[in-house]
């Protein structure tokens, strides 16, 4: 996404370019079934729930529903053939004994790429049902509303490789005027609605126009989240988003404002910028220091109002890693293989790429940073802990964090969090369909819901990292150094989908481009 779009995007109330779009997928190929009957044999179940695991047990699907999930015994004990449910003619039976199943995940902030990035959305959706999600919330629609959901038709008929989109547009996208009294909100969110969005994304605007727009999105049934930009936060944070009906946040944008107990604004230096973006998410990382002290009175309170609203938080700590840690992200082993040569290119340090801001960023910054990820999990731990609604999402296409891989990192910060193994399952599963909507059909492994089921070969919660499609490291007997993990089956609407091959295709797309350009993988300056 062009930086003047984003800023424009940011700004608000604004008519967003239609004609940067990128390649659609095509025509689906991939994938076994539905089947009339699927039967998952002596796999270890993590449902989504918060329960513990439990297996081994053969789970039964007909078409697209579980309808059946049957304990088979003790692990370890010989399975009484009597016991299992029957395969039925014409019925196909996975066998993944020793292996672990767990629901599809969703990613609550899934841009489907952009123009310059280079990504097509065939490498965008294969990239994510490689490392099991079948589901995405998509924060924007900026590759145009009529596109997305047109994407979000075919998927849901199975006819192209692609998790179930929720298509969410930006406030005003569309718009050939500015919008700029609370009535001309109001139209706009209902042609929003008549057009089949899921909802609507803000990033700020005056107080007349959040109230008008989110109370008319919530009286019509939709939901909503936020990026509460600095450019609109000092007057509309958190707290007002949620008390007129706001279904949830995104990052943490909005909340630090709503903890501050001594000032109203930001202490934002003389010579600040919002437009340079180094000189922004800089000072950005000095913003939770400046907000009420964890459990303090006024942290309390804040907290047990937004719990009191039901409101859900969707923090993407993924996306803001590399501020901690700009090596780290930079060198992540994937890039070589499944990141497109257009992808990178969009990292680098940039004057011209949104969140390319690398201009000179060093050990203060990350310091900064690092004490404020300490401040914004303990919130976001706590609020989970007292019984709010946190979910997995990973704005990724940004910031050195390429799809799928960026949202397997995502959960390892929630793990870092505070989170339990199962609780971060949850967040990414049952939370996220709640926060949704969609918690009757999708986010856990039920009788009577949808058949949206990952496999993996090892267990994930004593590795998170076992998700990533490069997998963990492992020593094997004969001292080599082995990999394990990486999802191996991606099953959504019962259809069976070979993850390590969806990967295989994925590089395949990278080494063809990187043959074409003579391209090279090289750090910024060297």
């Amino acid at each position: 996404m062009r930086k003047d779009l984003f800023t424009a995007i940011v700004i608000c109330i604004c008519t967003i370019a239609s004609n940067a779009q990128i390649p659609k997928a095509p025509e689906r190929k991939e994938g076994m079934g539905p089947y009339t009957q699927l039967i998952i044999r002596g796999v270890t179940l993590i449902n989504g729930t918060g329960a513990p695991p439990m297996g081994p047990v053969d789970i039964v699907v007909e078409q697209n529903k579980i309808v059946e999930i049957r304990q088979l015994g003790s692990p370890g004990a010989t399975i009484n053939p009597a016991r299992r449910p029957q395969l039925k003619t014409g019925g196909k039976e996975l066998n993944c004994e020793g292996m672990y199943a767990m629901p599809g995940l969703i990613d609550m902030h899934g841009h489907i790429g952009g123009e310059s990035q280079g990504t097509p959305a065939e490498y965008v959706f294969k990239l994510w049902m490689a490392h099991g999600i079948t589901t995405i919330r998509e924060p924007g629609s900026l590759n145009g509303l009529d596109w997305v959901l047109d994407e979000k038709t075919k998927s849901a008929a199975n006819q192209i490789t692609a998790p179930r989109i929720f298509a969410y547009t930006a406030f005003g996208q569309g718009s050939t005027t500015s919008i700029v009294t609370g009535e001309q909100a109001r139209a706009w969110v209902q042609q929003n609605a008549k057009r089949g969005a899921d909802g609507i994304k803000f990033f700020g605007a005056s107080p007349e126009i959040m109230d008008a727009a989110i109370r008319e999105n919530k009286k019509l049934g939709l939901r909503s989240c936020c990026h509460h930009a600095q450019t609109d936060v000092a007057r509309w944070n958190v707290l007002n988003s949620a008390r007129a009906g706001m279904t949830s946040m995104e990052h943490w944008y909005g909340l630090p404002e709503a903890l501050f107990a001594d000032k109203t604004i930001q202490d934002f230096p003389a010579d600040y910028n919002y437009s340079d973006e180094q000189n922004r998410f800089e000072e950005a990382g000095k913003l939770w220091k400046q907000a009420a002290v964890p459990y303090s009175d006024h942290w309390n309170k804040v907290m047990n109002e937004l719990l009191s609203l039901d409101f859900t938080l969707d923090p993407t700590f993924n996306i803001y890693d590399a501020n901690r840690d700009l090596q780290r992200a930079r060198r992540a082993e994937w890039h070589e293989i499944y990141t497109l040569p257009s992808l990178w290119n969009f990292y680098e340090p940039s004057l011209q790429s949104h969140g390319s801001y690398w201009h000179s960023w060093g050990t203060e910054q990350e310091v900064e940073w690092k004490n404020n990820y300490r401040l914004w999990m303990a919130f976001i731990n706590e609020y989970k802990n007292r019984g709010g609604r946190v979910t997995a999402g990973s704005d990724n296409g940004f910031i050195y964090q390429t799809y799928g891989f960026g949202y397997i990192r995502e959960l390892e910060l929630l793990r870092e969090a505070g989170f339990h193994p199962l609780e971060v399952i949850r967040a990414a599963t049952l939370n996220g369909a709640q926060a949704l909507g969609a918690d009757k059909e999708i986010g856990s492994v039920e009788v009577g819901k949808l058949a949206d089921i990952v496999i993996i070969n090892a267990n994930p919660l004593k590795n998170l990292q076992v998700l990533y499609g490069t997998g963990a490291i492992e020593l094997n007997k004969d001292n080599k150094a082995v990999r394990t993990g990486g999802v191996l089956y991606t099953i959504k609407d019962g259809i069976i989908y070979d993850a390590k091959k969806l990967l295989s295709d994925v590089k395949q797309m990278v080494d063809d481009e990187k043959k074409k350009t003579g391209w090279q993988l090289k750090q910024p300056g060297m």
